[in-house]
């Protein structure tokens, strides 16, 4: 009779996280082809986009946290299998697409990195389409900011490789009015020389923060998730899953364990922030350029 109890109890978990996960899946695929419509629109009539994002949110601080929003619920959704399933076949620095193994598994994570470049080239399509280039700069510094003081590391750095690429580091008329020394502290943090010391160096602060944290505020850590695979990847690849004498190395795989056991840590915390659903959908579905675009 227990045990009759505890499977039910557990199947009913199993048909709620799964249809969870379905929504969500849905929510993704409706705000992927809102985006494509708008950007199919903003190409045959580029006045038809009045708004931008400093109209929308003149608050960086806001903006800082509705990010961290869109983080969390996306970390949220990525389970620990899709890390082994991500390494099945080939590593996530191969341009080929099946290095995923099978997709399907691995959806929620792909899902995620998709959205880093999303905001990258957001906001170098916000800099570049406005008049005010400057400013909207110096917007963005203060987001990005923002965004290293919660611990919501992904999307400093995605604000960061936004604002480098080509598209507009070449605006130098732009930047010189810019008054960069914040920008340069930040570039300095996530400086990827010495294998991101300064940044290895701020994720193990947060880490630690959120272990004494009082507050959910205090317990958010989200790690720069490009390099988080790497990593993983680069443990996996490089040490022999068998010893010499043919025992398994448990040492890895207790590595391997570790900085999964400590993302899933991360990815539980509740957002803290109030939600403002008009921010929210202009940064999921405003139409934005890729790099030659």
């Amino acid at each position: 009779q227990m045990y009759r109890k505890n499977v039910q109890q557990l199947l009913q978990n199993l048909i709620r996280k799964l249809a969870s996960v379905s929504q969500y899946e849905e929510v993704l695929a409706k705000i992927n082809a809102t985006s494509t419509d708008r950007l199919t629109v903003l190409k045959t009539k580029p006045q038809s986009i009045q708004r931008d994002i400093t109209t929308v949110c003149n608050d960086p601080y806001m903006l800082a946290q509705q990010l961290t929003h869109i983080e969390l619920e996306r970390l949220s959704y990525i389970g620990p299998e899709e890390f082994v399933q991500a390494f099945v076949q080939k590593g996530p620095l191969d341009n080929d697409k099946s290095c995923y193994g099978d997709r399907k598994k691995t959806r929620h994570l792909e899902a995620y990195v998709e959205w880093f470049n999303r905001l990258s080239y957001l906001v170098a399509t916000e800099i570049c389409m406005k008049k005010h280039r400057a400013r909207v700069i110096e917007y963005f510094i203060d987001v990005a900011r923002e965004c290293f003081n919660i611990g919501n590391f992904n999307s400093l750095m995605a604000i960061i490789s936004g604002m480098n690429m080509s598209s507009v580091s070449r605006l130098r008329k732009t930047w010189a009015k810019v008054k960069t020394a914040k920008f340069d502290i930040l570039e300095h943090q996530m400086d990827p020389s010495s294998n991101f010391y300064n940044y290895r160096t701020a994720l193990r602060g947060a880490a630690q923060r959120s272990l004494t944290a009082h507050s959910n505020r205090e317990k958010i850590v989200i790690p720069f998730f490009s390099l988080l695979i790497k990593d993983i990847y680069f443990l996996n690849e490089g040490c022999a899953s068998r010893l010499p004498n043919g025992h398994i190395n448990f040492e890895k795989f207790w590595e391997l364990a570790k900085q999964v056991r400590e993302f899933m840590t991360w990815k539980q915390v509740e957002c803290p922030f109030e939600r403002d659903r008009k921010i929210l959908q202009y940064l999921l579905t405003v139409p934005v350029f890729s790099d030659d675009g």
